[in-house]
Parts: structure tokens; C-alpha cells; sequence
């Protein structure tokens, strides 16, 4: 873990600001795209702070899929040398993005200052959410981990289908936008009420109970999933890195 987050910055002049400026610049451009041009509803709040939240708790998921994905290819070198237990490397790859998250987290206080908004009391509740999501992108990660070794087209089609996997997650606007039919299976999506909660618990914005629970059993059925997978394919990493 120690070994990713020194690399990840390695050599850059602006070092871990990086962790702040790559959420801040992306929300300044949704600010302006979606909140002022659109107009995106934001449930009441300011689009900025609406769309910052759940920048926040998707780059923790999907930065942290991303590493856990490649971490087996990554340390390939000690996965035909030395024998340890391979999940620590997609388990382990994850404590860069939330070193990454947490850094991004400190820019809350000043925009909650800036556009008037009470701290919450329900924000003692955020690490709950946040681990939450650490499980959630613990169960993707380690399933991809374990298909990109043996197929390496999803390595490079990972980024892309996060991409595609945050516009169909509520990260720039409200689930309530989508219509009633599809609202309902919205919430497979097992980043769906995390985003949703983590946002709660810093404006106060409304959650679905119902939607907490499938998302919850999807995320533990990734989990679940993830190390099936991964358990039945490491015994064949040597053979294939």
C-alpha cells in the first residue's frame, strides 16, 4: 500500500494537491455545464456542493476499482517469486485512493462555508458510508483483478466502463429524475445509495430506504462474487502473468 501512494506521485511538482485539484476542476466544469447551462436539479442545494459530494464518494469507488484491477499485473513480479496471499494485492491497492479521498474531503468545510451550509449532524455518520463503498469497490476490484490476468482487454476497457458506470450512478444529478420505472432497478447499481447517502449525511438531501437495501445486497453479492472468482483463478496467475 505504502509502496502505491509513493509512486503515485512520484516525480510531480504539485504532489498529493493533485488529490484536490482533479475533483475540484472536475466540479467547477459540472458546476457550470449542468448546474448553470442545464440546470440539473440539485434537491435544494447548490449544484456545487450537490455535485462535489458525489464526486467525492464515486472517485473513492472508482479510483479504487481501478488499482484493485491492475494490482496483480502490477506486482507480477513478486506473484511468480514469492508466494503470500494474492488477495492482499487488490485489498492492499486500495489504500491510495482513499488516501487521494481523504485529501479531497478536506475541501468540504470551506464550500460548505462558502454557500452558507450548516455542518450536519448526520455527518458522524459518514465513515459508515465510506466503508460502505470501500466494500462495494473491494468486491468489483477483486473480481476484475481476477478476470484481467487471464483477459487483458478488460484491463484496458476498465477505465472506459467506469466512465460510463458514473453517468448511470446519481453523482451529477437526482435519482429522482429518472422515471418511476426506472428508479426502482436503478438501485442494482450498487453505487447508487452510497453516492445517495454520503451525499445525505453532508446536505441532508432525501434516501430510499428501500434503495439502501438493494444496493446493500448488491454490493455484498459483488463481494461475494469477487472473491469466488478470485479464489478459483489465482492458483493460475503464475502460469499466465
Amino acid at each position: 500500500m505504502w509502496r502505491d501512494i509513493r509512486s503515485r506521485y512520484r516525480q510531480a511538482v504539485l504532489g498529493i494537491l493533485w488529490a484536490l485539484i482533479r475533483p475540484l476542476t472536475t466540479m467547477l466544469v459540472f458546476a457550470f455545464v449542468l448546474g448553470r447551462l442545464a440546470r440539473v436539479d440539485s434537491e435544494g442545494q447548490p449544484y456545487a456542493l450537490f455535485s462535489y459530494t458525489g464526486l467525492l464518494a464515486w472517485g473513492l469507488f472508482g479510483s479504487s476499482v481501478q488499482s484493485a484491477s491492475q494490482s496483480v499485473l502490477a506486482a507480477s513480479g513478486f506473484v511468480t517469486k514469492v508466494y503470500f496471499p494474492r488477495i492482499l494485492l487488490p485489498l492492499s491497492s486500495i489504500g491510495a485512493p482513499a488516501l487521494d479521498f481523504l485529501v479531497a474531503v478536506l475541501l468540504l468545510p470551506p464550500l460548505l462555508l462558502y454557500y452558507g451550509v450548516a455542518l450536519r449532524v448526520e455527518i458522524l455518520l459518514a465513515p459508515l458510508v465510506v466503508l460502505w463503498i470501500v466494500v462495494a469497490a473491494a468486491g468489483v476490484g477483486v473480481l476484475l483483478a481476477g478476470i484481467v490476468v487471464r483477459h487483458r482487454d478488460f484491463g484496458h476497457a476498465t477505465t472506459f466502463l467506469l466512465q460510463l458506470w458514473m453517468y448511470v450512478t446519481p453523482v451529477l444529478y437526482p435519482i429522482n429524475l429518472l422515471p418511476d420505472h426506472l428508479r426502482a432497478w436503478a438501485y442494482l447499481n450498487p453505487m447508487a445509495a452510497p453516492v445517495e447517502l454520503f451525499r445525505a449525511t453532508v446536505l441532508g438531501t432525501p434516501v430510499s430506504p428501500t434503495g439502501c437495501a438493494v444496493s446493500a445486497a448488491t454490493s455484498i453479492a459483488f463481494l461475494l462474487l469477487g472473491l469466488a472468482v478470485f479464489a478459483r483463478v489465482e492458483r493460475h496467475f503464475a502460469d499466465v502473468i
